[in-house]
């Protein structure tokens, strides 16, 4: 019986050559076996060539599901420019998004210290105002009740 190819790169020709050579002498050693044998071995066969993978020609336009979990797709999907830009897109969506609220904040926060600059500036306070904890949220509601 002559070993599998070791070589990486052994194309399938190779690979079935060697796989009818083994096959023929397994039927050759079968054949002195008793009918209770002969039978269990059939039954296995059949169990293997259920179980066998499918051949890679059969699954290039199919996904399968690889040893470790993962879902792979057909292996001639090529990387093209539109296929990079496409799956930027959301990247690029979810930047200008957060920079969007960044602006959005600042500008709430600067509009938040201007009205109470003002209101400093415009109002007399006695001096135990600057360090009242609640003396910025008194300001905001009288600012809410000018605005209505």
């Amino acid at each position: 019986m002559t070993p599998p190819p070791t070589s990486t790169n052994a194309t399938t020709a190779d690979m079935d050559l060697w796989g009818r050579a083994l096959a023929a002498q397994l039927n050759v050693a079968s054949q002195d076996l008793g009918h209770d044998i002969d039978e269990r071995l059939r039954v296995a066969r059949q169990m293997a060539l259920k179980s066998r993978p499918m051949p890679q020609r059969l699954m290039r336009h199919s996904l399968a599901v690889q040893a470790n979990g993962t879902l792979s797709g057909p292996p001639d999907e090529g990387l093209n420019l539109w296929r990079i830009l496409v799956s930027a897109l959301p990247l690029l969506a979810l930047v200008s998004g957060l920079m969007f609220i960044q602006t959005l904040q600042e500008e709430l926060a600067e509009t938040d210290i201007a009205s109470l600059d003002s209101a400093l500036l415009l109002d007399e306070l006695p001096p135990d105002a600057y360090t009242d904890q609640g003396f910025l949220q008194f300001l905001k509601l009288q600012q809410n009740a000018r605005h209505d």
